[in-house]
């Protein structure tokens, strides 16, 4: 089976280029789709495309992913934003001023009250997990998706505050809530 050389539009200009796989691989684009046929990788689950990958390709363990990731939507097992098991997922971040724990206040203060977001309501409250290096809160929708908020030190005195948001349904519901999150992000 021959399949087009080029890499999918979202690998392309969103995620990774061509040029990078070759510098981080040393193998083209096209080499490694020939590598996939030659095993076949179109029969083979996204962890035995990624196991081959680095094990008898070569590729380092975040490239092989990568790759195959790559190569699912190439073939049309998977659309971008699709994970290997067919749910969608979407991630917003945003640098903070301040430390971990007043990135964690911002969120607390801007969802105060909320018992719904989108008007999917809350099924599962917000909890909120520390570690040494991160803040989490988490909480289930309606809907059946979670959200996730990972909180992190960027550099002294700057947090990273990522929103994910899990279990979604179709490409469809990662814009809808991709612009959502956006949106609400701009009030911390």
């Amino acid at each position: 089976m021959s399949y087009s050389l080029q890499l999918p539009a979202i690998i392309r200009h969103m995620i990774i280029s061509e040029q990078a796989i070759e510098k981080a691989t040393h193998k083209t684009w096209k080499e490694w789709l020939r590598f996939l046929e030659s095993i076949d990788a179109s029969k083979l689950t996204h962890k035995e495309i990624a196991e081959r990958l680095y094990q008898d390709g070569g590729a380092p363990g975040w490239w092989a992913q990568m790759i195959t990731v790559a190569y699912e939507q190439h073939i049309g097992r998977r659309v971008p934003g699709q994970d290997c098991d067919g749910e969608f997922s979407v991630s917003v971040s945003k640098a903070l001023d301040g430390t971990m724990d007043q990135a964690l206040g911002k969120w607390l203060s801007l969802i105060e009250g909320r018992k719904a977001f989108s008007d999917i309501p809350v099924s599962r409250a917000g909890e909120v997990i520390t570690t040494d290096k991160w803040r989490y809160w988490r909480a289930g929708l309606a809907d059946g998706s979670r959200v996730n908020v990972n909180i992190y030190e960027k550099a002294p005195d700057k947090a990273g505050l990522s929103v994910q948001h899990e279990k979604l349904e179709s490409s469809d519901q990662v814009d809808h809530w991709r612009s959502f999150w956006k949106k609400l992000l701009q009030h911390i």
